[in-house]
Order: structure tokens, then C-alpha cells, then sequence
């Protein structure tokens, strides 16, 4: 690039920058408008509402109950677990005690006692036993002539080091 050229490139930034710079304030902010609305405040809060869920094709069944009565809810809820069981959980709020809950497990399909079998009981079966024998294996005899000499075992003693050497 020629110096013209960078002088000219320079200079057109140069009044683009100056440009938005002198117009930076003709722009003015929306003014913010507080938009107050007063809200009604219900100084004992009461309602109600619950919901029953029972498909059939997902096999989703859940139910839950709620009631508000000033600072005190009280509520429940329950669901079909994957292991056969519904969990039903009981719980109460309020500003001395807090939340608390209580979760029972029932199971969905009541055990039914099996009936009880007659067993047959039939007379000892009288079994004949031999006394035991003591049996000992024979153990080979294995002969070997002694060694002639006797020496200690001969080890080297290596240690690795890398393919390149980086010592200078």
C-alpha cells in the first residue's frame, strides 16, 4: 500500500469518528416512565384447588390437593412409583412450624396371602453306613544325583538412560 493510499484511508476514519462523535448527543434516551399500579393486598389469603391424573395408555396416575387459609397450607400429593408402590406425602406450612412433610409408601396391588400347603411327612428311611477307610497316597520317590559345582548365580546390573543425550 502507498502512503496516499494510508493517509486517505486514515482520514476517512478520521471524519467518520468525528462525525459520531459530534452527533453522540442528538440522540436522546427515552424518558422512563414509572407506571405505578396499585395492587390489592389480602390480609388472610384463602384458596383451594387439587387435580387427578389417571391415564390409562401411559399408565400415569398422580393426584394432589391444596388448601390456604390465612398463613397456614395444608396439602397432599401422590404418584404411582416404577417399583409398584404409591408415595403419598401429607404436608402442613405455617410461619411457627415451617414445611413439613410426611411420605407414606403403599403398595398398589394388595398381597394376598397364599394358602397354606399340607405337607407330607413320611416314616425315617433306615440308610446302612459303612465304617470309613484311611487311605493314604503313595508319595514317588524321586531320586537325583547332587550337584558338582556350586557357585553363585551371575547377574549384570543395568540401568536404562534415553537414545539422546541432553548434556551439553
Amino acid at each position: 500500500m502507498s502512503d496516499t493510499h494510508l493517509i486517505g484511508t486514515f482520514t476517512v476514519i478520521l471524519a467518520i469518528s468525528g462525525f459520531a462523535f459530534v452527533n453522540a448527543g442528538v440522540i436522546h434516551p427515552a424518558p422512563v416512565v414509572a407506571v405505578g399500579k396499585l395492587e390489592e393486598y389480602d390480609p388472610h389469603p384463602q384458596y383451594t384447588y387439587g387435580y387427578d391424573v389417571k391415564d390409562a395408555l401411559s399408565g400415569d396416575s398422580k393426584t394432589a390437593v391444596e388448601a390456604r387459609d390465612g398463613h397456614i397450607v395444608r396439602g397432599q400429593y401422590s404418584l404411582n412409583d416404577a417399583d409398584g408402590y404409591r408415595r403419598i406425602v401429607d404436608y402442613t406450612a405455617d410461619p411457627v412450624n415451617g414445611f413439613n412433610a410426611v411420605v407414606r409408601r403403599e403398595p398398589l396391588v394388595a398381597a394376598i396371602p397364599a394358602a397354606p400347603v399340607a405337607v407330607a411327612h413320611h416314616a425315617p428311611v433306615a440308610v446302612a453306613h459303612h465304617a470309613p477307610v484311611a487311605v493314604a497316597p503313595a508319595v514317588p520317590v524321586v531320586k537325583t544325583a547332587a550337584p558338582v559345582i556350586a557357585s553363585p548365580a551371575f547377574v549384570k546390573t543395568t540401568f536404562a538412560s534415553p537414545l539422546i543425550s541432553y548434556a551439553y
